[in-house]
């Protein structure tokens, strides 16, 4: 229970009339009250806020309490609740529900219906109060709990109590003292209330001796009780508790917002080509939010692994409730080619990291009243940002190939003039036993068929093999050789100016000089 205390002494009609007009204004949206724009910072007014989230179609609940036992006949004051009544209830829309009460010995129900026709609810008020009626608080605030139960009640409830006196029942009430079981039942019954509604109470004595006020404060736990002994310390009041009803609507349907925040989708249409160092892209953030607008303060971005700038994102971004942007932006930098440096189309997968602030422009107009839930980070939804180049070099493998080539041609060239030599000179062919002539076979190239005429029969091959010498390179003649041209060769290799017998056939080599051999080929 809150108290509140200004302290300079006024004559009392002046300050029961200033009192009763500050409880009235925390217990309802009237639009003067709302705090200005501050200056320079650029945030809304709390007015245009509650604008924007269209509080006055959200109803709300007021049951007030007027006191019309005999006392309330002196210094003006019945008359001057009756006058402060009207500013308060035009400051209702029609979407709001009055209940007007009044209380002495018994309460009476004076208006029950829709705000919006001040004349008609104020003339439900008695012309003057009871002159023997007594002061039954506990009777009253248990009309107020029995409006509040019903079915249709708002989420925002408001309780305005005026008294000027002390609980002071009639005989045979439900409440015969201050406290005790039956004050126990109604303060678990505003509990219950207040678990399904966001209730508050505003309590308003209006005389020095007006104890009973503070009895709603037992009753309603979020209470204001002014305890006014002059008007000049209630400016502050003023300007906080008038916001009062509005600020507790905006806090029910900010609530909603309650850990929502900014998202943000990489939209790269597939993998973004950097062959060339750059590519462009496109990131959207989005607000979750359904009535917050939120803004990202020192929004920047990179991908890593690998590592690419990301520019082009403005250094501040504003999003309205619900609502997503999409900046294009432009990527740079390269993919590395490691440890293959041949041409080639390389994919990979870069992590996308967002730094920024998430916050709101109405934080500062509604702090104190309003805590807004709002994540400070940038919720990423799809980290990985796929990328391709064509790394390497052009040239590189084309160029690999023809030396793989080459050094192969060199290796066939070698191999062939080592063993596969020009052939020169002649081998005679003659049968081992026995007095023949012998058979003249011309050499020449690198290989040739042996099918000598009678009286030399069979067939075979003949190829030459360099070989070294002190004397220079000299070819030696292989033989295969078979009698009767079956598959079975018998093999022999022949010397120059030598003789061998392969399969019962003499080969004698007769050779003639080479050429010499080309610079740098083996000797």
């Amino acid at each position: 229970m809150k108290h509140i205390s200004p302290s300079r002494p006024l004559r009392f009609g002046r300050r029961c009339a200033a009192v009763l007009a500050v409880a009235l204004l925390a217990a309802t949206p009237v639009a003067g009250a709302h705090a200005a724009p501050e200056a320079g910072t650029g945030a809304p007014s709390r007015a245009e806020i509650y604008q924007e989230l269209g509080l006055d179609q959200e109803p709300a609940d007021y049951v007030i309490l007027v006191d019309t036992s005999g006392s309330m006949a002196q210094g003006g004051r019945y008359s001057t609740v009756r006058s402060t009544l009207r500013p308060f209830l035009d400051g209702l829309t029609s979407r709001d529900h009055v209940a007007l009460f009044t209380f002495d010995s018994r309460p009476e129900a004076r208006y029950i219906g829709a705000a919006g026709d001040t004349r008609k609810i104020v003339s439900a008020l008695p012309s003057k109060p009871n002159a023997s009626g007594e002061t039954d608080i506990g009777a009253a605030l248990n009309a107020a709990l029995n409006e509040l139960g019903r079915d249709d009640a708002s989420s925002v409830a408001s309780i305005v109590l005026l008294t000027d006196g002390r609980h002071h029942p009639p005989r045979g009430s439900r409440y015969p003292t201050a406290g005790g079981a039956p004050w126990d039942a109604l303060r678990k019954r505003a509990e219950g209330i207040a678990q399904r509604t966001d209730l508050a109470g505003y309590a308003l004595p209006l005389g020095s001796g007006a104890t009973g006020a503070q009895l709603l404060g037992d009753v309603v736990q979020n209470t204001s009780v002014l305890q006014p002994r002059g008007i000049q310390g209630l400016g502050s009041y003023l300007a906080r508790a008038g916001d009062g009803a509005r600020a507790r609507k905006a806090g029910l349907l900010l609530a909603q917002d309650a850990g929502k925040g900014v998202s943000a989708t990489w939209q790269g249409g597939g993998a973004a080509d950097v062959t060339d160092g750059r590519a462009t892209a496109r990131l959207t953030l989005r607000s979750t939010t359904r009535h917050l607008p939120l803004t990202v303060d020192g929004l920047r971005a990179s991908l890593v692994d690998p590592s690419l700038d990301v520019l082009g994102l403005p250094g501040e971004v504003t999003l309205q409730p619900g609502a997503s942007r999409t900046f294009e932006v432009g990527l740079r930098g390269r993919l590395t080619a490691g440890g293959l440096p041949y041409r080639r189309t390389e994919h990979r997968e870069a992590t996308l990291h967002l730094a920024g602030r998430v916050g709101s422009s109405w934080e500062r107009p509604l702090a104190g009243d309003v805590k807004l839930d709002i994540p400070r980070a940038i919720r990423v939804g799809q980290q990985a940002v796929p990328l391709r180049a064509t790394l390497g070099s052009v040239v590189l493998l084309p160029a690999l190939v023809t030396t793989l080539v080459l050094l192969g041609l060199g290796a066939w060239l070698w191999w062939r003039r080592i063993n596969r030599p020009p052939l020169h000179g002649e081998l005679l062919l003659a049968p081992a036993i026995g007095e023949h002539d012998p058979v003249r076979v011309r050499l020449d190239g690198r290989r040739m068929a042996l099918q000598p005429s009678p009286p030399v029969s069979g067939r075979g091959r003949v190829q030459g093999r360099l070989r070294s010498t002190g004397r220079g390179p000299q070819t030696d003649l292989r033989i295969r050789y078979t009698p009767d041209g079956s598959a079975g060769e018998s093999r022999a290799t022949c010397r120059p100016g030598g003789r061998v017998v392969v399969g019962g056939v003499s080969f004698t080599y007769v050779a003639e000089p080479a050429p010499a051999p080309a610079d740098g080929l083996p000797r």
